[in-house]
């Protein structure tokens, strides 16, 4: 199979039918065998009354159906899981992605050589103030903390190798980040392709400004991780034996001082309490590694959702 597309969607009735056609009419035009996988994430209106009649029409669309809202990570992941293409492409389903970006996305990954491919908005249609200045600081901060040279790590417009969605796993809010996984899978051809980004048509944005402030904590979440996910005593380890040392080599010092000059007062004297401070410091920090270390060898279930339905798939 050539392409497999990706589409995670909550309540987006009204533009599935289009987008459905829309895809259909690309894929034919360039001759593509292929499959869309819509997941809706936990939809309270007609969404998955809508999948499953697009998939009586045509059956290269499927469907999984979560039992509740997970989050377009989740919905992502359990795509990926099932997606049997040589090139996925995840876009969004509010028609803000085109999907005549698809042949060559296609082209960029088969023929080129690319791993992964993203989307580049680079002329957009949304508020300039509560979401295109916010998007702009967060892209900054994430190529100069990855070094991964793209301008908009948020766009849904993605296209990808198979071999790299079955290499990384999506959880929480990280499919903003999934260049930076990919890298740190060790795929490091990652390309960047400028997109239409077309104004929204039916309904309203599913995202608010409070997706920035998880953005940046994502941020320093996925650089620990890429850095210390799989060796976290390596981190908390260092700094709390280095605060340890430090406070033991006051409280030695103290002692010493205390043999010469036994009338002097030990505990009312601020270095006794910056040895005590940094000596309980450094043990906490040292058992967070500690604890780090289970967690990471422990933490099989983070991705298990409740799938109420499946449609087309095994």
């Amino acid at each position: 199979m050539d392409i497999s597309v990706i589409v995670p969607l909550f309540n987006e009735d009204e533009s599935l039918p289009e987008l459905a056609d829309w895809i259909t009419r690309v894929m034919k035009e360039n001759n593509f065998t292929y499959e869309v996988i819509m997941v809706d994430d936990g939809s309270t209106d007609n969404s998955w009354q809508v999948i499953q009649s697009i998939s009586k029409i045509n059956t290269n669309f499927k469907g999984i159906k979560f039992q509740r809202n997970y989050g377009k990570s989740a919905a992502l992941n359990e795509g990926f899981k099932v997606a049997s293409g040589s090139v996925v492409i995840t876009m969004d389903a509010d028609l803000q992605d085109s999907p005549d970006e698809i042949p060559e996305l296609y082209q960029m990954i088969n023929e080129q050589g690319y791993d992964l491919v993203s989307g580049w908005k680079k002329k957009r249609f949304d508020n300039k103030l509560t979401k295109n200045l916010p998007s702009k600081l967060f892209n900054a901060a994430a190529r100069r903390s990855s070094g991964i040279k793209l301008h908009d790590f948020n766009c849904g417009l993605k296209a990808y190798k198979n071999k790299v969605v079955k290499s990384i796993e999506v959880y929480g809010e990280m499919h903003r980040y999934i260049p930076v996984l990919a890298k740190w899978a060790g795929f490091r051809k990652i390309g960047e392709k400028v997109v239409e980004h077309r104004a929204r048509k039916f309904g309203v944005t599913k995202f608010g400004l409070e997706r920035f402030v998880n953005g940046f904590l994502d941020l320093g979440t996925i650089s620990f991780i890429s850095r210390f996910g799989k060796r976290p005593m390596h981190f908390f380890g260092l700094y709390g034996s280095l605060c340890f040392l430090i406070g033991f080599v006051i409280s030695i010092v103290l002692i010493i001082n205390k043999f010469i000059h036994p009338f002097q007062g030990l505990t009312n004297s601020p270095p006794f309490f910056i040895a005590l401070t940094a000596m309980v410091i450094g043990m906490q920090l040292f058992l967070a590694g500690f604890i780090g270390e289970l967690i990471a060898r422990n933490g099989a279930d983070r991705n298990k959702y409740l799938i109420e339905q499946r449609l087309g798939l095994d």
